[in-house]
């Protein structure tokens, strides 16, 4: 796996954002995205962190080999999972926010994050990670393995005020709105009390500036 492309804080930093791409991706197109879109811009504090995944065979790409955090077998809520590379990739992710943690950053100030596969990751992750994170933004994407967790978690389990942004288009070609609509079912039915679903009209499996803008304003919660 490559070095993560890094966003470093521009002044003392104290907040992190980890932010995982999509499926034949590498990290520096969401620098680019950020910077673009100048997404922390009034972050100075903020360290943006993009990894790379490695590359792998891809089941429904007929075998071919791209970066990715897991196998994909198809693009629906009834396609088989690759469970074990999914949890590897969570390892991962949590591997990062410990290394921030390390670094003295809390973990109430680390945002987790991707794009499609990227942001499947980071919504699993949230449900398995140890740490109290500041929040997780998740664009354009799903819950994997959604039938391994509990129906409801236990009233009073500090992950059920844990923030979550949920962007997602209704002409989205790739990952169908029905189900992010499942994601956010089955988050809200564990009991989730600031999970947030934004749902752009017309917009495909894509992103464009109205989306970034709610992003920046999300980011708030770690300023």
């Amino acid at each position: 796996m490559t070095e993560p492309t890094i966003i470093p804080a521009g002044e003392k930093h104290t907040a992190t954002i980890i932010f995982l791409h999509g499926l034949g991706d590498v990290g520096k197109t969401w620098q680019d995205e950020f910077l673009m879109f100048a997404t922390t811009k009034n972050l100075p504090h903020v360290k943006c962190i993009f990894p790379t995944a490695s590359i792998m065979k891809i089941s429904k790409n007929n075998g071919e080999s791209m970066t990715s955090w897991f196998d994909v077998y198809g693009f629906d809520a009834n396609a088989k999972e690759d469970q074990a590379s999914i949890e590897k990739a969570s390892e991962f992710l949590n591997s990062m926010v410990e290394e921030e943690i390390k670094n003295g950053i809390s973990s109430e100030r680390i945002i987790i994050g991707g794009f499609s596969m990227g942001g499947a990751v980071a919504l699993h992750t949230a449900l398995v990670s140890p740490h109290k994170l500041g929040g997780i933004l998740a664009l354009s994407t799903w819950l994997p393995l959604s039938s391994t967790f509990p129906e409801a978690l236990v009233n009073g389990d500090k992950k059920l005020n844990l923030p979550i942004l949920h962007c997602h288009g209704n002409k989205d070609e790739i990952i169908h709105i029905d189900w992010a609509r499942l994601t956010e079912g089955k988050f809200k039915s564990m009991g989730f009390k600031d999970y947030n679903f934004k749902e752009y009209d017309g917009m495909e499996h894509t992103n464009y500036e109205g989306k970034f803008w709610f992003i920046e304003h999300y980011l708030n919660l770690i300023d």
